[in-house]
């Protein structure tokens, strides 16, 4: 027993303390969150669009079909149904390798990638919360003189917001778990460096526990967070 834990805490050193290899650790966790929060930035944008594309697609009066949004409504669909019909990995590796084969930076073309990925998801994560809303809401505004943007900026997709936090929360805890998967263009994030030091080590268990208990760590500080913020909200409502 005394030889496993002597092993253990060899293996610990050898993983975190040596040549201060914990400043690795942090330096790719900073280029982990770096990630997941420029792509949720570009998920949500992409997502807003798409849903208000979707959305103003559907509530069409018969007979008056407009060309325009119809064929951006296509461009809409044929992009939610690519995206979501393949895998995030794939999708890194035709960004990196494909698109972008002659760019050097990584963290721009990995955000970039995770932000469409993750607009295709949001965008039906907004799309619902809309209509979730009373379609009286929207007659009432336009009644009333409002224009269909001024209805679903002021009116509409405040009260959407609310309806999908949790659906959008738990899209950002997604969205950090799923940068462990950028080491397949090259870049160094929290999953690159506990490779990189089990190479040098040869000791697979401590790094790659290690960067597990890091991730979970992470997931359940955010899963907190927005835990309080629902529970705001919530008072808000009563109020």
């Amino acid at each position: 027993m005394a030889e496993f834990w002597a092993g253990v805490r060899d293996n610990f050193y050898q993983s975190f303390v040596a040549a201060d290899r914990w400043k690795r650790y942090l330096d790719g966790l900073r280029v982990s969150f770096i990630v997941t929060l420029g792509a949720l930035a570009i998920g949500i944008i992409l997502g807003i669009l798409v849903a208000v594309v979707r959305t103003m697609h559907d509530q069409q009066k018969i007979g008056k079909v407009s060309g325009g949004l119809t064929v951006l409504n296509i461009i809409c669909e044929v992009y939610t149904t690519v995206i979501r019909g393949t895998p995030m990995m794939v999708q890194l590796l035709i960004m990196g390798f494909v698109i972008f084969a002659a760019s050097r930076n990584l963290v721009g073309v990995a955000i970039l990638a995770l932000g469409i990925n993750s607009g295709a998801y949001v965008s039906e994560i907004i799309r619902s919360g809309i209509m979730s809303i009373d379609p009286g809401q929207m007659e009432a505004g336009r009644s009333l003189g409002m224009g269909y943007t001024t209805v679903m900026k002021d009116i509409i997709i405040p009260q959407a917001v609310k309806n999908i936090l949790p659906a959008l929360g738990n899209e950002l805890i997604t969205l950090f778990k799923d940068t462990s998967l950028v080491t397949v263009i090259g870049l160094t994030d929290l999953t690159k460096v506990a490779r990189q030091i089990q190479a040098k080590t040869y000791q697979a268990f401590m790094p790659f526990i290690g960067i597990a208990i890091m991730y979970l760590v992470v997931v359940m500080i955010l899963t907190w967070l927005l835990g309080i913020l629902e529970r705001r909200m919530r008072k808000s409502d009563r109020r």
